[in-house]
């Protein structure tokens, strides 16, 4: 066991909008390092979004994030032989981050040519509350809504 808790790390805000949450997303869309390509995607995307709704590309985008963040998630449980799903409540953190990787990665399975469309198709099917995204975290609700009855086995 680690004798101490690792230090928090804080983010510096985006260049543009000034703020972290948009810097940790940008920190999960980008590959191999490139973060510059990762602000210009989604700077792109915004700008799309922008065009397609007529409204605030960030406030859709942080609309479509609220649309796809889980409250509650499955862990699995050994209780004697067996393994129980025992739904649990997502710490705030998490849930920024599971909302964040949904987006990204059902953005990337997208049809659409470039990833600032594919991105942008899915900010905007996710502010509506559509998308696979919105659907993942549905799913993820009703799972835990089914293993209710195994809620005593809390940790």
């Amino acid at each position: 066991m680690r004798k101490s808790k690792p230090k928090k790390r804080y983010i510096l805000p985006d260049p543009k909008f000034r703020d972290v949450q948009v810097t940790k997303f940008v920190n999960n869309l980008m590959l191999q390092g490139k973060k510059s390509i990762a602000f210009t995607i989604f700077y792109d995307a915004l700008e799309v979004v922008e065009k397609k709704t007529s409204e605030s590309g960030l406030e859709t985008w942080k609309k479509a994030l609220n649309n796809v963040t889980p409250s509650v998630e499955v862990k699995s449980r050994r209780v004697g032989g067996a393994t129980f799903q025992v739904p649990t409540e997502v710490r705030p953190e998490r849930k920024q981050a599971l909302g964040m990787k949904w987006l990204i990665n059902y953005a990337r399975k997208r049809g659409e040519k470039t990833m600032v469309d594919r991105l942008a198709g899915e900010i905007v099917a996710a502010a509506k509350g559509e998308g696979a995204a919105v659907k993942k975290k549905d799913d993820t609700h009703r799972m835990a809504d089914a293993n209710k009855a195994f809620s005593h086995f809390r940790f």
